[in-house]
């Protein structure tokens, strides 16, 4: 059967009206419509590009484009605003070039260097303890979506910079890198200054190569890493590019993410329940280390289930490079490949009241029992998040020590809208009245 043949015969059922899906709001609700309507899988008519696109929501089609048959797929459409705000780091980057750097920063994220990285994840907690029991004791209402965002800035930019970052905020007068938190646009405008902080990770870069100090953060790291086929170093640009990657994606995905737990926890009387019940048993005296955290399991699962429930990054693109078949389905070369985690993750073939939330879906026996790709909040295969342990990593000890201290409340009134762009954010902050508790 030659290609054309096949292709007639097996091109997937799809939508009449041509769409140019994209990370936006109006995609979102046309995706909602077609998993609906198609299920697994469905074509796309593209109004502006050269091939049709391709949506997927079934774990074993995304087992194939994400890990069987990966070098067919190259990064898709939507990563050019993402690379004018973050340049070629390892999130756009592509082929040879791509896994030169993943292999050079790879060593980087594993367990050893997170828990010796962990005590920079304690000082930032620590901090923002001391500002929450007094604010508990007024009953403050707070904003749980700055403070988040806040919080995972400052342990991203300790991570990537421990002291140096005191140098950078003595330096300019306030932390530089706050317009992170202060504009959630990503509008040119906030692209053109976030680059231009670009002049001091460069000079403090040459600083390091001039002085030499002993260091141990990402930094430090990815300026000692070489390439093993080559022994070559990352170029300034290069780390530079890298630094940004890390800064912008190490600090949203977690912030967004602690977001939703906080909510969570607060809107399920049965769930704060068992968090609070979990952190009193546990036998660390202020804080978990890295070692306390297998006493924090249920608190994992609360953090699973969040991403589950709101994945921070709700649809990934690929293109085909070559012809390929999707189980019976052909898709042709150059065809845009779309895969949302927010829609696979209430795939009901998987996942059973899919609009419940339920933490009881991450015990270790559950986990058994799941499709491994009907859950892929930071991606699969080798083009997984280099970071995601880090982050729950530094998710579990926010809430370890969090919840020991403190109740949240939900203030009632508010209203919860989504913004699918980039990442998924809640349009409007929200809102909780903080309260001092004391241990069972």
């Amino acid at each position: 059967m030659t290609a054309t043949s096949l292709e007639k015969k097996l091109t997937p059922s799809g939508s009449v009206e041509p769409f140019d899906l994209n990370m936006t709001a109006a995609s979102f609700e046309k995706i909602a419509e077609l998993v609906t309507e198609y299920g697994d899988i469905c074509r796309v008519t593209s109004v502006s590009r050269d091939s049709d696109s391709y949506l997927i929501n079934h774990p074993d089609y995304i087992k194939h484009v994400l890990l069987r048959n990966h070098t067919n797929y190259k990064k898709g459409v939507g990563f050019d605003r993402v690379k004018m705000l973050l340049g070629n780091g390892i999130i756009v980057s592509d082929g040879p070039f791509w896994r030169r750097q993943r292999r050079m920063m790879q060593p980087s994220f594993n367990r050893k260097v997170t828990a010796q990285l962990s005590d920079q994840i304690q000082r930032c907690n620590l901090d923002l303890l001391s500002q929450w029991q007094a604010q508990a004791e007024s009953e403050t209402i707070i904003n749980i979506s700055e403070v988040s965002s806040e919080l995972a800035l400052q342990i991203v930019l300790r991570a990537l910079f421990s002291d140096d970052l005191d140098v950078l905020i003595e330096k300019q007068g306030s932390n530089p890198f706050s317009i992170l938190t202060d504009d959630t646009t990503r509008d040119i405008k906030l692209v053109l200054k976030f680059r231009e902080l670009g002049k001091l990770l460069l000079e403090l870069i040459q600083q390091r190569r001039d002085e030499k100090p002993e260091r141990y953060d990402f930094l430090a790291m990815f300026m000692d890493s070489r390439d093993k086929e080559t022994d070559e170093a990352m170029t300034d640009r290069e780390l530079l590019d890298e630094l940004m990657t890390m800064i912008v994606a190490g600090h949203e995905t977690s912030a967004l993410t602690l977001n939703w737990v906080w909510y969570f926890i607060a809107t399920n009387p049965d769930v704060k329940k068992k968090v609070h019940a979990e952190v009193d048993k546990a036998n660390y005296k202020t804080i978990p280390s890295f070692d306390d955290l297998d006493q924090l399991t249920y608190i994992k699962q609360v953090i699973d289930e969040s991403l589950r429930y709101y994945p921070p990054v709700w649809l990934f693109t690929r293109k085909s490079i070559e012809d390929d078949m999707l189980g019976d389905y052909f898709i042709p070369a150059g065809s845009d490949v779309f895969i949302s985690p927010y829609f696979l993750h209430r795939n009901s073939e998987f996942w059973s009241d899919v609009d419940k939330f339920d933490p009881e879906r991450f015990t270790q026996e559950a986990i058994k029992e799941q499709h491994k790709q009907a859950y892929i909040p930071f991606s699969a295969g080798p083009r997984r998040c280099i970071g995601d342990f880090f982050a729950t990593v530094e998710m579990q000890m926010h809430i370890g020590l969090m919840a020991r201290h403190f109740s949240f409340e939900y203030v009632e009134g508010q209203t919860l809208e989504l913004v699918p762009e980039i990442n998924m954010r809640n349009k409007h902050p929200i809102m909780m009245k903080i309260k001092k508790r004391k241990r069972i």
